[in-house]
């Protein structure tokens, strides 16, 4: 009985470019700006993106060129969370502290707050220019291209 063996090679390319964003603006306010400055229409989707069952959640704006077939995502880098300790037993009251911790969609990249991710092949001309726009305003300290091949968790990129 003869075996037959299937090679996709097509299947590992990454088919978006993904443009991480540091500022320290509120989600809400980066969706603005970008929609001015590159001439999108982000909107906040209905349910943020949701890890751990509930646990983490990571605000969400997505935007749907259907002229270009193009899905523009904009999503948070942070999920910060309260948890309440039991202080020290020691005392004679009941104390809890109040502990914060931050999470980050992208663990590679703890210094970015946003990441934009456009699924969608860019020429290099198109890519640039999206970066010089979002270089423009000035609330946005850096924007740089990222290869989506070095991520060790780009699952987490996986929206829909």
């Amino acid at each position: 009985m003869a075996v037959h063996k299937l090679v996709l090679d097509a299947i590992d390319e990454d088919l978006f470019t993904l443009i991480a964003i540091h500022c320290t603006l509120e989600d809400y306010r980066l969706a603005y700006l970008l929609n001015k400055f590159l001439g999108i229409t982000l909107t906040r989707k209905a349910s943020d993106l949701d890890f751990q069952n509930g646990a983490l959640t990571y605000s969400i704006y997505e935007w749907e060129d259907c002229k270009q077939q193009t899905i523009w995502s904009l999503v948070s880098n942070v999920c910060k969370t309260e948890d309440y300790r039991q202080g020290n037993d020691d005392s004679l009251f009941n104390v809890q502290e109040k502990i914060t911790r931050t999470n980050h969609l992208i663990p590679e990249y703890k210094s970015v707050n946003y990441f934009l991710k456009i699924d969608n092949e860019f020429n290099f001309s198109k890519e640039k220019y999206i970066l010089n726009s979002i270089l423009k305003i000035p609330q946005v300290a850096t924007a740089y291209s990222i290869e989506p091949n070095q991520l060790k968790s780009k699952d987490h990129l996986i929206f829909s």
